[in-house]
């Protein structure tokens, strides 16, 4: 029998590493790990090209399971990581990672300036309304009134963030928001926003067992927008700013232009620099 020379197709284990995920049972972000790998499995990208950058947090720990390059960064502080190795190597494929606190506080002047610039990437922020690692405080996302956190037993009394409508104010041209209980949608989600060419933001609720068991019952009111994806951002930002926070699906994606710096020219080399340093 003749032997094929065919490479074997990768599948969406090819993309899980060894170590195992040692988020709470129950935790959203395990769905979002598979997502991934099955979003990455369909567009069958090879291993060596694909980076995982991720900030601090429950959530972030998800570079070190994967098989992908990665890198664990500082808090709030995956954005410029990823944009700085994106400048280095166009040809990556470079996802980022994080949580609502992560991405919304510390990383919050990343992550509106990240979206103005428009560098080819996907971000996903895992939210959960709530500080997990740190052991429930309230994050940008929570709700005023939700007081059960011993740092604000009254609630903080402050109104929460609208990550797609932040994202789409500054200037994101990928908008999307799913469910981790869905994680074939999520996956779909995710392998159009790997395709989009510009800064794809996708808005992955995640549910937090342990200090917002609440959440689980989000399975119940999440729904799929009325409206198709559309390109006006005057149409998307009605559509976020009227939905009552469970809409999901892409709310908004639009061709602008990318931004991509020198990259690796010839002014641009390690050489060159240690040039100007040179005694």
């Amino acid at each position: 029998m003749k032997q094929s020379n065919a490479p074997v197709p990768l599948k969406p284990k090819d993309y899980k590493s060894a170590i195992k995920p040692i988020w709470c049972p129950g935790c959203g972000d395990f769905a979002v790990l598979n997502a991934i790998t099955k979003a990455l499995a369909w567009l069958q990208l090879p291993l060596e090209n694909v980076a995982l950058i991720s900030g601090i947090g429950c959530s972030s720990r998800i570079a070190a399971y994967t098989s992908v390059y990665g890198f664990h960064g500082v808090h709030g502080r995956a954005l410029p990581l990823a944009a700085g190795l994106k400048a280095a190597r166009e040809d990556l494929t470079v996802l980022v990672a994080g949580g609502d606190g992560d991405g919304l506080s510390i990383g919050g002047n990343h992550f509106i300036h990240a979206c103005r610039r428009n560098m080819n990437m996907t971000y996903i922020i895992m939210d959960n309304e709530v500080y997990g690692m740190t052991k429930g405080q309230a994050s940008p996302t929570t709700a005023p009134d939700w007081a059960g956190s011993k740092l604000t037993p009254g609630g903080t009394m402050i109104r929460s963030f609208k990550p797609a409508a932040l994202a789409l104010a500054s200037g994101a041209s990928f908008i999307a928001k799913a469910f981790t209980g869905d994680p074939n949608e999520l996956a779909r989600i995710l392998v159009a926003a790997i395709e989009h060419k510009g800064f794809s933001f996708v808005h992955a609720l995640s549910p937090c067992p342990t200090f917002r068991p609440e959440q689980m019952d989000w399975k119940h009111h999440v729904h799929a927008f009325e409206a198709e994806t559309t390109s006006d951002p005057v149409l998307a930002i009605q559509r976020l700013q009227a939905d009552d926070g469970m809409g999901m699906g892409i709310v908004y994606q639009k061709d602008l232009p990318v931004f991509q710096p020198g990259g690796t020219s010839p002014g641009t080399e390690v050489a060159f620099f240690e040039n100007e340093f040179a005694l």
